[in-house]
């Protein structure tokens, strides 16, 4: 009876969060416009999507921010985990803190606190706001997934390191970044994600000649699901499926003699 129960129980709750997932997919191959009935398979809101500009460009933003996103927060990142692995300063703790503090923090408080800041700094918003936003917002993540990582590393390997002769730019070159790599990979990974798909604090910190695609498309469906939406839906589903799986395989940690 237990048994029937948990069964019973996961499929009904699987059901509930990947049916309309099930549908959207569907929909996209549908040849019917409105999706109320199947009326054959079709590529045709695919090739609709690519003469679609305003959302090719609002894409291309997405992308261009992403990308810039993760990269700036992963650099930064790295060298702060670092820092608060390899050494002992003031108020380490409460930075260590403040981290999770961001990383809490409800996504309206953040979009209103960067509205505010870049008012009172005079900045005009747009791309510049945009991104400094998302590496901010970003940042606490890749600090949190690559200091863990370097508390599973083997402390022998900086003492060994520093008895060798070994300098700092030395073991961070050679010895601490080949380690990190998987982390800094997934990293990136994830922050890109995150970018890509935010709607409350860039739609707070970005101005209308800069549109980002999460922004279009709610400004989309307000009127009602297009075609085109449930393609890139699908489109952004496949490919943050492919991240968590290389997400993954990349925070494996791994065992060291």
């Amino acid at each position: 009876m237990t048994k029937l129960f948990k069964g019973t129980f996961l499929t009904v709750a699987f059901l509930f969060l990947y049916a309309p997932i099930a549908v959207l997919v569907v929909n996209s191959f549908n040849k019917s416009k409105y999706g109320h009935k199947w009326s054959g398979f079709s590529w045709k809101w695919y090739e609709k999507l690519l003469e679609n500009d305003t959302l090719l460009t609002a894409f291309t933003n997405s992308l261009t921010i992403a990308v810039l996103a993760a990269s700036a927060s992963v650099i930064l990142g790295t060298f702060m985990a670092l820092a608060l692995y390899r050494y002992k300063f003031r108020f380490k703790q409460a930075a260590s803190s403040s981290l999770f503090i961001v990383m809490m923090s409800p996504d309206i408080v953040l979009a209103i606190t960067f509205l505010v800041l870049f008012m009172v700094l005079g900045l005009q918003l747009g791309f510049w706001t945009l991104f400094i936003a998302h590496t901010t917002f970003c940042l606490p993540f890749v600090v949190i997934t690559i200091y863990a990582q370097l508390r599973g590393f083997d402390p022998n390997l900086v003492e060994a390191a520093q008895d060798l002769g070994a300098s700092e730019r030395q073991f961070f070159t050679h010895i601490m970044l080949p380690l990190l790599l998987p982390a800094i990979a997934a990293s990136w990974l994830l922050t890109f994600t995150l970018s890509l798909d935010d709607v409350i604090i860039s739609s707070f910190v970005t101005g209308p000649e800069y549109e980002v695609l999460p922004i279009r498309v709610f400004s989309m469906v307000k009127v009602g699901v297009s075609p085109e939406v449930n393609v890139l839906a699908t489109l952004l589903l496949a490919f943050s499926a492919l991240s968590l799986i290389a997400f993954s395989v990349l925070t494996k940690r791994k065992k060291y003699a």
